[in-house]
């Protein structure tokens, strides 16, 4: 299976919303809205097209995908600027084939290129760090949800992006106009 890694294209975004709704059908932590979170980001003054990110086969088939958006670490001395894993999603149906570690890696090496020192997520224990991801809590980074620490990751993009920065992540208001789930 030849699989291709590609910034999305603007008539892209109704296959994204129903690959990321498919996706997420059977998760028991999601809320089922990711799909309408995908479309606000979209719109929103977070969104960066270079890192909105499609896995495609036979060239148009769209599998998979990714979504890193700003977000911010309130620290005691500012504003530092990170970014959002929301979300990462595979089809089912080629879940198990590295899809989503080619799209995560390929989104991390474009944030970096593009100056971006972190990326934080809400996601699974076990799967996240395989690619570099720890608790952010390691770092005194902490999350606004009341879920356990170990679900609440980060990595540095660039070495030594997070020296000195200590502090609380901030979503944009867009990630809470429906309640929704980034469990990955």
């Amino acid at each position: 299976m030849d699989i291709e890694i590609g910034q999305e294209e603007e008539s892209d975004l109704p296959a994204i919303c129903k690959l990321v709704e498919t996706a997420f059908a059977d998760m028991q932590e999601s809320d089922h809205q990711e799909h309408t979170l995908v479309k606000r980001l979209h719109k929103s003054d977070t969104f960066i097209p270079e890192l909105s990110l499609v896995a495609k086969i036979d060239e148009r088939k769209i599998v998979g995908y990714i979504l890193l958006t700003k977000v911010e670490i309130i620290t005691e001395n500012g504003v530092t600027t990170s970014l959002a894993v929301a979300p990462l999603a595979v089809h089912p149906e080629y879940q198990n084939n590295g899809i989503g570690g080619m799209l995560l890696k390929e989104a991390h090496k474009r944030a970096a290129a593009l100056g971006y020192g972190t990326t934080v997520l809400l996601g699974h224990k076990d799967y996240y760090p395989r690619f570099g991801y720890c608790p952010a809590i390691e770092y005194g980074i902490e999350f606004p949800f009341d879920v356990p620490p170990e679900y609440c990751q980060i990595i540095e993009l660039i070495p030594n992006a997070l020296k000195g920065v200590r502090g609380m992540v901030r979503y944009p208001a867009v990630f809470f106009k429906q309640q929704t789930s980034s469990f990955l």
